[in-house]
């Protein structure tokens, strides 16, 4: 077992493996091991001329780039003088084609009504509201702020921001007012978009009220445009502030029809996107139009292993960049159907998503492993009651997933038949960069497996010299790629701070992670939430995981306390399956399985039996707070982004 500080001690082990299935294999973008090896070893050998061959082959450009790269570290220009634009990817290229009467984007609302728009009707509408911002006086290089529920609208205001040029920055429909309006301040943004409300569990999300508490101190908004989503209901949308405030539906009646698309840079800046949990100020990552849009674009179709007739869902929300890259950009670049949902995966029943997937035939499903843990502990009559024959690929996102947890979803959502890719990408990172070709990759429970083609990872150690296999370190990324975040939004000095000062001229993920004997990729969390024991850095994932492989948690989040003797203690939050009751023989139980499957160093302290976890709406589970709780402090931070407060109140109760 290591003892250099420096290390992560990993030892969770996983025996099961998962070949591709032959047929799956024939019809693969990738349809062999070979295959994907081969693609790699290209693109190694000589990375601008592979990422050269991918843009041509992918995009559609107006002007041809003559530099494929321009590095000077840490800074990134991709496809140098080339011009291009993502609205114009993801509708006009497929009118001339017969998905112009395809469906592009089927939306379903929590209250059950839904629209279904074709590429032709989704390119009608994001022209008319492209020629809205420009009677608003936005400009290309302007921002655009949007802070909306899971609506059509949603998509199609990023879309014609996308088509005039201007910088895009979707603000998650869960953040509080104080959290927008240090995104608007930082980003100088010109207008906001929103609605009067959003639906989640049946309660009105009030968002038009908290965009104007943000607004009350800044000057630089000149008009925020207001969807009438909840027209119907009894909500009262707040009075209008003129004549800052318009109306979507009443600029839209009055829109010109035809908007071409602006002919921009590759480096133009197409989104900011603000990453969420830290504390201090808003940090912008920044994405470039040519090299993001290729990065999502070229996943989406040898992960998702896309096709024609395929429909395809992503449970995120776009104000997340899984939204942005999955939802919207490398989904409808590539042609593809793309469901979107506005609502809870429990409302009105546990059974919400499969009902979904059974109405539309969806047949691509990714989401996330907190997602999959609850649907575990509703449990499996909900998934059951439904037709799910029509899937033929499950993705996860997020975070590692466990493997027990991985398990659960190839047995029972994809009935044994379907292969999984478990993705590990960033905001930053812009598309996966570690994931299974489905066709190609043997899959194993609990690890995102090899890198995909073009990415350059190394695990390495505190000094930057790479690791043996079997041995965790720090994992970065040695080669620029595409997609990369181009900077921290007015500030190249964090950006350099931030990711590229602790190696020289390498991308630290700010993630640990190991390689097994195959040479797969483990990542075991973020370094700061590895556990020091006694000298013996743990990732939490693994602890979780063996508390997950035991037979009656559904769900474990692990953190550390202070600890006199070890330096950290463990301290993991256990949510039991179905109506069991927690004891202290159970806490015995669990304690003991962890030592049997990782060893005696990973024993937690203290067990803490609890019926929720505190979890943002995208699912995240805010580790930040279990910490504050475990060392009997109270929560610090921002808690706006908490699918339910009360969570923290009850966990405190069980402590």
């Amino acid at each position: 077992m290591a003892t250099d500080p420096n290390t992560f001690t990993s030892i969770l082990s996983e025996s099961r493996e998962f070949t591709p299935d032959p047929e799956f294999s024939a019809q693969a973008h990738v349809p062999s091991f070979e295959a994907y090896q081969a693609l790699y070893q290209e693109a190694a050998d000589d990375l601008e001329a592979f990422w050269d061959k991918q843009a041509k082959a992918h995009l559609h450009w107006f002007t041809p780039w003559k530099t494929i790269l321009k590095w000077e570290p840490p800074f990134a220009q991709w496809f140098v003088e080339g011009r291009i634009n993502a609205s114009y990817n993801c509708l006009d290229r497929h009118l001339e084609t017969p998905r112009k009467n395809k469906a592009a984007l089927i939306w379903e609302g929590e209250d059950g009504s839904s629209q279904i728009f074709t590429y032709q009707t989704l390119h009608y509408e994001v022209c008319r509201f492209a020629n809205v911002l420009k009677d608003l006086n936005v400009k290309i290089g302007d921002r655009v702020i949007l802070y909306m529920p899971m609506i059509p609208e949603l998509a199609i205001a990023t879309l014609a921001c996308a088509r005039i040029g201007a910088t895009h920055s979707i603000i998650f429909g869960g953040f509080s007012a104080e959290a927008i309006k240090d995104r608007v301040e930082d980003a100088q943004a010109k207008v906001v978009i929103t609605a009067n409300g959003g639906r989640r569990r049946g309660q009105i999300v009030p968002l038009k009220d908290t965009v104007n508490k943000a607004l009350e101190q800044v000057d630089c908004v000149e008009h925020v445009v207001v969807v009438d989503h909840l027209a119907d209901s009894d909500f009262d949308t707040p009075p209008a502030i003129t004549p800052r405030d318009v109306k979507w539906h009443e600029r839209m009646a009055e829109a010109e029809l035809d908007c071409p698309a602006e002919e921009l840079p590759a480096e133009h800046p197409l989104f900011i996107l603000y990453t969420s949990g830290t504390t201090g100020r808003p940090k912008g990552v920044v994405h470039s139009t040519g090299g993001y849009l290729l990065g999502a674009t070229y996943t989406s179709k040898l992960v998702f292993d896309l096709k024609e007739e395929d429909t395809y869902w992503c449970t995120a929300d776009i104000g997340w960049i899984t939204g942005h890259s999955y939802i919207i950009y490398g989904i409808l670049s590539n042609g593809a159907t793309s469901v979107m949902y506005e609502g809870a995966p429990n409302y009105p029943e546990p059974d919400r998503f499969w009902k979904i997937i059974d109405k539309y035939r969806v047949s691509i499903f990714y989401t996330a492993p907190t997602a999959i843990r609850a649907f575990m502990k509703w449990g499996d009559e909900w998934p059951l009651k439904h037709d799910l024959s029509s899937l033929r690929l499950l993705g996860t996102v997020g975070e590692p997933i466990n493997p027990e947890a991985w398990m659960w979803y190839h047995k029972v959502i994809g009935q044994e038949s379907c292969p999984i890719v478990d993705t590990w990408w960033q905001t930053e990172t812009g598309a996966m960069m570690i994931a299974p070709l489905p066709g190609a990759t043997p899959t194993v429970p609990g690890t995102a497996t090899l890198p995909l083609p073009g990415i350059i990872p190394q695990i390495v150690d505190a000094e930057g010299k790479p690791v043996p296999q079997g041995q965790g370190g720090y994992l970065t990324i040695q080669k620029p790629w595409p997609s990369m975040l181009r900077t921290v939004y007015g500030d190249d000095e964090r950006f350099k701070e931030q990711y590229w000062s602790k190696f020289k001229d390498v991308y630290f993920t700010g993630d640990g992670a190991r390689q097994d004997e195959r040479g797969y990729y483990w990542v075991m969390g973020r370094v700061d939430d590895v556990i020091n024991v006694s000298g013996h850095r743990l990732g939490t994932m693994e602890i979780e995981s063996a508390l997950v492989s035991h037979a009656q948690v559904t769900e474990a989040a692990v953190v550390s306390r202070p600890h006199d003797i070890k330096g950290e203690a463990i301290v993991a939050f256990v949510t039991l399956e179905g109506n069991l009751k927690a004891s202290d023989a159970l806490k015995d139980t669990l304690k003991a399985h962890v030592v049997e499957e990782i060893g005696a160093l990973a024993r937690p302290e203290e067990i803490i039996f609890t019926d929720v976890l505190p979890k943002t709406r995208s699912g995240k589970i805010m580790r930040r707070l279990l910490r504050d709780i475990a060392c009997g402090r109270v929560a610090q931070g921002d808690t706006s982004t908490l699918e339910d407060s009360s969570v923290l109140d009850q966990l405190r109760q069980s402590d």
